[in-house]
């Protein structure tokens, strides 16, 4: 199970870098309307979320101060920056998935909690995966909004 978590991260990654690729530096700055994250912006969220979940499961459990974790974002303005986070963030993702035993994995939240409770902490990877492809085709968005063409993330 553990290599399915794996090559579906990976997959996710390589999906959500073909896609992306076409906005560059001078896209880091771009919003389709004012008031809304920038390119850089919704790479880096995309970078933090998986650190959120990460922590949410594995660590002192969900940061729900979703303010504060947006300050953060909103500090992000380049497109090299934000994908540094990215790579880093999933990175951690693999080592976290290949150094726990199935058996931690596999461990619930409890029944209460606000986030995903009662199901396998194994689970937020699948979530990982669904967050990072619901940004990736938002970015698909700016992207043609500023007249390009982004890649098939599939081929």
């Amino acid at each position: 199970m553990k290599e399915i978590f794996l090559a579906e991260l990976n997959t996710s990654l390589e999906f959500f870098n073909r896609s992306t690729d076409c906005l560059t530096e001078e896209h880091s700055g771009s919003m389709p309307h004012e008031g809304m994250m920038t390119a850089a912006q919704q790479v880096a969220h995309v970078a933090q979320t998986v650190t959120w979940f990460l922590d949410g499961a594995f660590g002192d459990g969900f940061d729900m101060d979703f303010e504060s974790g947006l300050a953060d974002v909103l500090k992000v303005k380049t497109m090299a920056e934000a994908r540094d986070m990215l790579k880093e963030n999933y990175a951690l993702a693999v080592k976290m998935i290949e150094d726990m035993s199935m058996e931690d994995l596999a461990k619930t939240f409890p029944a209460d909690s606000p986030i995903m409770g009662g199901v396998p902490r194994y689970a937020i990877f699948p979530s990982i995966v669904e967050h990072t492809a619901h940004h990736r085709g938002a970015l698909t968005v700016y992207s043609r909004m500023l007249g390009i063409t982004p890649a098939m993330p599939y081929m």
